[in-house]
């Protein structure tokens, strides 16, 4: 007998592209590429629903960069002139992730773009170090809690950031990386 192979929903389609723009990525963390896809992904899925987005499919990146590429966008953009440890660049508007087209399907499944996940690779192995984490979970927990920056998530009030740590708690479990978070979330 055949089994013919699921077929996912359209909206549950996402291609994630990893850029590594510093080499201590690739040193620090084996298999960062593999982490980020599946941290993205798993993020996309908890989140999809809640962010009501349109049929699919949908593409985001991930770029796995350094204190000096985040620090002029950190300015620019949010006007804090230091790195940080992860930024987001969401392409969806509104606050629940919504695009202003949601007239269905895009012609020939062209995906639509949720945005950019940049993670600082000195900022991040800091904190890593200081909470005594293991490295990978850490940037897994960052590419999870950008992706939800992505479709809509925030934590600018008390409700907004107890909404979007349930949700990183929940993602973080399901893929393994729920040690990291045992001793709190922080903002």
């Amino acid at each position: 007998m055949t089994v013919a192979p699921s077929i996912p929903k359209m909206n549950e389609t996402l291609e994630v592209t990893v850029l590594i723009k510093c080499s201590a990525w690739t040193e620090a963390v084996p298999g960062a590429e593999d982490v980020c896809r599946r941290s993205a992904t798993a993020a996309f899925r908890a989140g999809r629903e809640t962010a009501e987005l349109p049929p699919g499919p949908y593409e985001a990146s991930v770029v796995l960069a350094d204190d000096g590429f985040i620090r002029p966008l950190n300015r620019q953009y949010r006007g804090r002139d230091e790195p940080t440890n992860v930024l987001s660049f969401a392409n969806l508007e509104g606050s629940n992730g919504k695009e202003g087209d949601t007239a269905g399907p895009r012609p020939g499944q062209t995906p639509r773009v949720l945005g950019d996940v940049i993670v600082a690779y000195e900022t991040m192995r800091a904190e890593a170090d200081k909470d005594g984490g293991d490295i990978g979970d850490h940037l897994c927990h960052l590419v999870v809690h950008g992706m939800l920056h992505l479709l809509g998530y925030d934590h600018g009030t008390d409700a907004e950031a107890e909404r979007m740590e349930r949700m990183e708690v929940r993602v973080l479990s399901a893929l393994g990386a729920a040690g990291h978070i045992a001793d709190g979330m922080g903002r």
